[in-house]
């Protein structure tokens, strides 16, 4: 069985920094303690380093099938391993939609042949297919995604019937894009009549607004509550939107839950004049008070988990007039990067980056063995470099689709190795790409 001994680590683990080694045997943690010693083991010197658990996405978008132009699994995966992420759940709005078992098969297919992280994939929920999404097994698929605002692809589920017999009947967990339809869509017609065709970036957040989110995320707790369904409310952007969220139950209790995106932690509307289209995400970046706001909440614990929404489209497409272009854009590569920056700012502590972006996650989503740093885990694990600072370039990317709403930040930090399963996929800017993910496993809750 392979050995790897990770040596003068500092590890960051259930809101403590630890001076111990650690000790990989095969897929797992074997050891964690001082001075580890094992016949055979590869021994690892991270002197000055951080050991972190590496981070699980609940919300990306990999394009594939039908939209691999933009992006594949296999070329995001790729990306998410360089930037610490070891474990994703992508989304059903690719072509076709994921509206029934047999092409939800077909992604857990493809992902086993070609993907570097471990991997799940959602079940789609359209006004027609109740049937097929009762049909979700919940030990081993993450959740059923619901668009209860339209989004990239056509599935809006705006059928009131269908919404609630899907909140009563659905034994799986329930992940919502919430924005009203109808708010939106009168924003736009009042902003098409006052501008045409002029309509730019800076005037995204005020179509996609506060309210359009505020009306449809507590619809969807209401139903919830009616029904007491397991509810994951996606990328909230909006203050007001944050207190819809109960702080003072333990998460693992929790039947309601939400998710904060790197985006809305980073980006305000002052950054549309210099971004453009380039931050033009649905739900929309908004004001600086709701950065600060969704932040707070984050530290809170009013809202529980922090993920990309790694959405990639192609410069072509990002190049359009703001009518025409499409919303979401890459993140997976700097997730931890960009939170660690809030660290050094003195805005989050890098214990509470790991409980939002690894611990929290594996609860929520009651997953198997993983998101933590304990003996007999799963060794999906990071070592981030705090003194290695880099500028996010163009020819840095591992995206397909070539750019980043990053390019030319300068992170002081970057990440070093990323372990999947034990196996050491990244290290030092190159990869060993014998080993695949695995399909991510879950717990009946």
């Amino acid at each position: 069985m392979k050995r790897t001994i990770i040596k003068n680590a500092t590890i960051v683990n259930e809101g403590r920094q630890m001076q111990l080694d650690l000790l990989i045997e095969g897929d797992r943690i074997a050891k964690i303690a001082s001075d580890i010693h094992a016949d055979g083991a590869k021994v690892m010197d991270a002197e000055g380093m951080f050991l972190i658990p590496g981070a699980i996405d609940d919300q990306v978008h990999f394009r594939e099938p039908g939209l691999t132009h933009k992006g594949e699994i296999y070329t995001e995966a790729k990306a998410a391993v360089a930037g610490g992420v070891t474990s994703y759940m992508e989304m059903p709005n690719t072509i076709p939609n994921v509206f029934t078992q047999e092409l939800l098969a077909d992604k857990y297919k493809r992902a086993a042949q070609v993907s570097l992280a471990n991997y799940s994939f959602f079940m789609g929920a359209s006004n027609t297919n109740l049937e097929e999404v009762l049909k979700t097994n919940t030990e081993n698929v993450c959740g059923v995604k619901v668009f209860m605002g339209s989004s990239t692809g056509n599935m809006l589920v705006d059928d009131e019937q269908v919404l609630d017999n899907l909140f009563k009947s659905c034994n799986s967990l329930i992940a919502t894009h919430c924005e009203d339809e109808q708010t939106v869509k009168h924003n736009l017609a009042v902003y098409e009549a006052k501008y045409g065709d002029k309509i730019t970036p800076e005037m995204h957040h005020l179509i996609r607004s506060e309210q359009a989110c505020y009306l449809s995320s507590s619809k969807a707790i209401r139903l919830a509550k009616k029904h007491n369904t397991r509810l994951h409310v996606l990328h909230i952007s909006t203050a007001i939107e944050t207190t819809l969220f109960d702080a003072s139950i333990p998460l693992k209790d929790k039947l309601i839950t939400s998710e904060a995106c790197i985006h809305h932690l980073w980006f305000s509307e002052a950054d549309y004049a210099t971004k453009g289209n380039l931050i033009k995400w649905n739900p929309a970046v908004k004001t600086a008070n709701d950065r600060e706001a969704i932040l707070a909440a984050v530290l809170s614990d009013h809202i529980d988990v922090i993920a990309t929404d790694h959405a990639p489209h192609t410069v072509a497409e990002k190049s359009e007039s703001y009518l025409k272009a499409p919303s979401g854009g890459p993140l997976v590569q700097h997730s931890i990067v960009a939170m660690l920056e809030l660290v050094n700012q003195g805005k989050i502590t890098i214990e509470k980056v790991a409980e939002k972006m690894s611990h929290n996650l594996a609860i929520l989503f009651n997953m198997k063995d993983r998101g933590f740093i304990r003996e007999g885990y799963f060794a999906d694990l990071v070592l981030v470099n705090p003194n290695l600072s880099q500028t996010v370039t163009k020819e840095s990317l591992l995206y397909k689709c070539g750019w980043s709403p990053f390019e030319g930040q300068q992170f002081s930090n970057s990440i070093d190795s990323t372990f999947v399963n034990g196996h050491l996929v990244y290290h030092k800017g190159q990869f060993d790409e014998t080993i695949k993910g695995a399909r991510l496993l879950f717990n009946k809750r």
